[in-house]
Order: C-alpha cells, then sequence, then structure tokens
C-alpha cells in the first residue's frame, strides 16, 4: 500500500477507529463528545465516499471538505489579504468561476458592475450595435470543414475541445470529455496519443491528431504505418484528421512519457512497448520539406476516405509557413483546416523556457496564418481553428474576429470536469482524477456527472456567445470582423483591431504589391522546397 492511500485516508481511518474502539467506554464522561465528534466525521467520511458531485471528497474523504470550507470564504480572504479576482496564474479565479458556473448550470451574472479597470492599457471589448439583431440559435452556429478535395466533410461547431491525450488525461476524463460531445454535438480532439477504447465508449465526434509518433498507426521502428491508419482512420466516428506540427506548451521540442507513467492501456492505445519511455521525437519522419508535408496530406486523405484532413500548428519562423504555403501552390494539394495554437495553450509540462519564451502567441500566430492565406486567394478554401486560453464567448468571439473560423478549448474543458488547477498533472497524483493514470484517483471523477457538465459548459458559452453577437448586430460567428473588436492603447486612446493590425488583400501576395514590407519580407525568404530560408532573402 503506498504512501500517498494511506496519507489520503488515514484521518479518516483514525475517526472510524477510534469511534468504534470507544463505544464500550462511553459512560466516561470525558470521552463520549470526543467519540460523538469522530463518529459525526465518520459518517461524513462515508458520504464523501458514496458522493459523486466533487472528486477531491472522494479522494480525501473527511479532509476534502475543508477545500470546499476555506472556498467558501476565499473571496474575502483574498479581498483583504492576497490576489485579485484578475490575477491569471495561469487562469484567474473569475474565469474559473465562470467555467464553473456554466458546467453546473449556475448563473453566471455578475452584479455591482466589471471588476475590471476599463482605463487601463489593453481592455478590450466587444462594439454593440445601437439596433442589436434578434438572438440567433447557438446549434446553428457551425463550420463546414472540407475542401474542394474532401469528399467526406464535416460540420463541425464553433467551440470544440482541444488536443489532450489519453495517458495525460485519465480514462473517466476521456469518457466523460466524449460523452459530452456526443451529447452537445461537437468535436473531440484525441490528442496525439492515439483514440483509446475510452474515445470510442460513448461515440462522440473525434479529431483524430496524428503526431510525430504516429501512435495509434506505427511500426515497430515509430515510423508512419498506413495500413494501420487507414483501419482507424476510416472508422465513421473520427470525422477529421490533424496532423501535429508542434503545440503551444513546447513547440518544437517534442516530449516523453516516462515509463513509469506507460500502463498496458497506454502502450496498446499508443502501439509501443510496456517498460520503455513513450518519446514523441521533435519531428516528423513522413515528411522533411513543405512540398512532403503536401504530399503526405494527400496521402492522408486517400487513406482516410477524402475525410478532411489538416495540420496543427504553433508559429515559429514565419517563412516556414509562408513556405507551406507556397508548396500548396506549387503542388495544388490543399488542407482542409489549420489549427493554429498559441504559446498561451498547453495541458501538459513543459521546461519553464519553452513555456515562458518559445513560440508565437495565438493571435499574431492566427493573424499572420490568415493573411498569407488571404494574400494567396486560399482563404476560401481552408478553414482555420484557434486554441490558447480559450475559456469564455468573448475569447471565442475575439478570435473569429481576427480570422478564425471555430475555436478549440483544452483547459476550458479541464475546469468543466472538476480541474481546480492544482498544476500537479505531471506528477500523475492529480487531486480530481483528471489528469492521473491512477486507478483510484481518476475514481473519483464520475463519468455521467462529468459528462453533463461538459455539455452544460459547451451549451451555455454558446449560449453567451449568440447573446454578444445579438448585441453588436450580427446573427452568426461568421460575421465577426477585426472592425467589431477594440482594444484601449492608452487613457485616451482606443483602436479596432482593423486599425491596429496589417490585413492584406486577397490576393495581394501573388500580385508582388504587398502592403506592409514584413509580409514581402518573409515571402521572398521562403521556399517550398525547404524549411530553410532563400539566404539571399534573409541578408
Amino acid at each position: 500500500m503506498s504512501l500517498s492511500l494511506l496519507s489520503r485516508y488515514a484521518f479518516f481511518a483514525v475517526c472510524v477507529i477510534f469511534t468504534l474502539a470507544s463505544l464500550p467506554f462511553i459512560e466516561h464522561e470525558w470521552l463520549w463528545p470526543i467519540t460523538l465528534v469522530t463518529g459525526v466525521l465518520s459518517l461524513i467520511g462515508i458520504v464523501d465516499l458514496l458522493q459523486s458531485p466533487h472528486a477531491v471528497r472522494r479522494n480525501y474523504p473527511i479532509l476534502g471538505n475543508i477545500r470546499y470550507l476555506v472556498e467558501t470564504i476565499r473571496p474575502e480572504i483574498r479581498q483583504y489579504l492576497l490576489e485579485s479576482d484578475s490575477d491569471a496564474l495561469p487562469f484567474s479565479r473569475a474565469q474559473r468561476s465562470l467555467v464553473y458556473s456554466r458546467a453546473k448550470n449556475e448563473t453566471a451574472d455578475k452584479p455591482f458592475g466589471t471588476l475590471i479597470d476599463v482605463y487601463q492599457s489593453g481592455f478590450e471589448f466587444i462594439g454593440h450595435s445601437m439596433r442589436p439583431a434578434p438572438l440567433s440559435d447557438p446549434s446553428s452556429f457551425r463550420v463546414m470543414v472540407g475542401g474542394p478535395q474532401c469528399t467526406q466533410p464535416y460540420s463541425a461547431s464553433v467551440f470544440n475541445i482541444s488536443a489532450m491525450s489519453f495517458g495525460s488525461l485519465s480514462a473517466n476524463a476521456i469518457r466523460a470529455l466524449n460523452h459530452g460531445a456526443k451529447l452537445g454535438n461537437f468535436a473531440h480532439d484525441t490528442g496525439e496519443g492515439s483514440i483509446s477504447p475510452y474515445h470510442r465508449e460513448n461515440g462522440g465526434d473525434l479529431t483524430w491528431e496524428l503526431g510525430s509518433g504516429y501512435f495509434g498507426c506505427r511500426t515497430s521502428d515509430g515510423r508512419f504505418d498506413p495500413e494501420r491508419f487507414a483501419v482507424q482512420a476510416q472508422n465513421p466516428q473520427v470525422r477529421m484528421i490533424e496532423i501535429k506540427m508542434s503545440q503551444g506548451a513546447k513547440p518544437g521540442h517534442g516530449g516523453i512519457l516516462p515509463k513509469h507513467k506507460v500502463t498496458q492501456e497506454i502502450a496498446d492505445t499508443r502501439g509501443i512497448m510496456m517498460g520503455e519511455d513513450c518519446i514523441s521525437p521533435s519531428r516528423h519522419s513522413a515528411f522533411s520539406t513543405p512540398i512532403e508535408l503536401m504530399q503526405f496530406i494527400a496521402q492522408l486523405r486517400e487513406l482516410s476516405g477524402g475525410k478532411p484532413v489538416g495540420f496543427k500548428f504553433c508559429l515559429g519562423h514565419p517563412w516556414e509557413f509562408m513556405g507551406i504555403a507556397k508548396a500548396m501552390l506549387e503542388t495544388g494539394i490543399l488542407p482542409d483546416f489549420i489549427v493554429v495554437d498559441g504559446k498561451e495553450g498547453g495541458t501538459g509540462a513543459a521546461p519553464v523556457e519553452f513555456t515562458d519564451h518559445i513560440g508565437v502567441p495565438l493571435r499574431e500566430g492566427l493573424l499572420f496564418v490568415h493573411n498569407t492565406l488571404v494574400g494567396l486567394n486560399l482563404r476560401d478554401k481552408i478553414k482555420l481553428g484557434a486554441s490558447g486560453k480559450i475559456v469564455s464567448a468573448f475569447d471565442i468571439a475575439s478570435v473569429l474576429a481576427i480570422g478564425a473560423d471555430w475555436a478549440n478549448s483544452a483547459r476550458g474543458f479541464m475546469f468543466a470536469i472538476g480541474c481546480i488547477q492544482s498544476q500537479s498533472c505531471h506528477t500523475n497524483k492529480c487531486p480530481t482524477g483528471v489528469a492521473t493514470q491512477d486507478p483510484l484517483r481518476q475514481r473519483a471523477l464520475v463519468v455521467p456527472d462529468k459528462a453533463q457538465r461538459v455539455f452544460n459548459f459547451h451549451r451555455n458559452t454558446l449560449h453567451a456567445l449568440a447573446e454578444m453577437l445579438a448585441a453588436a448586430g450580427l446573427e452568426h460567428p461568421s460575421q465577426l470582423s477585426a472592425k467589431h473588436l477594440v482594444r484601449r492603447m492608452s487613457a485616451t486612446e482606443i483602436k479596432l483591431f482593423s486599425q491596429l493590425h496589417v490585413f492584406l488583400k486577397p490576393g495581394e501576395l501573388l500580385t508582388g504589391e504587398v502592403n506592409g514590407e514584413f509580409y514581402s519580407r518573409m515571402w521572398q525568404m521562403a521556399r517550398a522546397d525547404s524549411f530553410e530560408p532563400h539566404e539571399t532573402a534573409a541578408a
């Protein structure tokens, strides 16, 4: 029996043992009050073990209640002694409370005005209309993903679950997320850990993410296996295929799942050996140039039976993406979608240097990708997703306004199934059973309850988005543009995003008359045959 298990149940066990042992001596006047207290605590512990809504109480009977007791006075403690509601570490209390409320179908309304300083530089808002539009049905907020080379397009929600692998998340967490996606008719990204039995259990729509380890479709030496890929990709539950180029948490780094965390289930799901570290290389072996990437996309599309195929990346060197764009023009092969991740994203552990100082933030990356595709007359053929600290309707609206077609959220949906931001995801000791492979810890996460919360969070967030759109005089998220998003520049100046950023005109990169030296220079540096830049242009 592990020390962790003993520490979690020790206090409960002491209360029960003391209560039972003291009963024969209850006539002692000094003893019965203590016995009464331990008896009550024992009953509380039993209730904690039997209840389903709160994972912390199931994993820490009696002691787990301290969290909720402290939480009830937490606003007051923080108000007078500690932090503000807006301190994002990495998510603020206000953000987490919003998700918790919407997941539980509780009102998220706040009285007495905003806590945000609206005169502080960086404050953002959506402009509203003097003539609001009728409230639209949130179920109509969908986008058709699938370009001219796709034969099985997918109608995706504008809000979906971002990539989180089985292995990083528990089986029960995957079950809850996928069941919630099924209830709400939105997509659940598998993460690079492949498609587990828990992804299939409830039949929710899947976006199969294919990382550099090719988990679920790999040969014994870790290379891509077309036959194994075709078997999985042609499953009707798989609606889109996403090549993972890089992620926001640690772009260009790769990853390792230590062998002590590799269970037999993970090994079977990923197609790896037990007793060995599970390695995700920092680069793909199936392609090495932009042209080869396009050919790989075409291969995956054919093997999947014509399903939408795209890639996800966190922008690094701008000329590399423009090289991919040149490869699109040269080969005539187009991805059906591109998901732009921001450096603010990431559910897993990463070196601090990568988390803090590698990768382009979401908005700048998204804007660059959007502009490049517009400048090549490709934007209407390729859909764009955005991922990176998206938890609210405003977060969704802000990325849609600058070029995205839909938004993905990872940590937002983790909050919906009970995550409390303990930041212990990499320790296998998640207190709520979300990010752990410990069978007892994840048992505390009750799937039907959390699945309903996933559904509620998605539905209520889209309802809030519908209300925002109506206030802005719009009927559908696709009508949002940069002119609707406003930022405060100083105490005396605000600007529309359409004024703040360069937006290329359709076909502008093809004409050679580019509005903006940066885009022109990156285009000259880009190569379709290599991720390396043209040296003469870079000089």
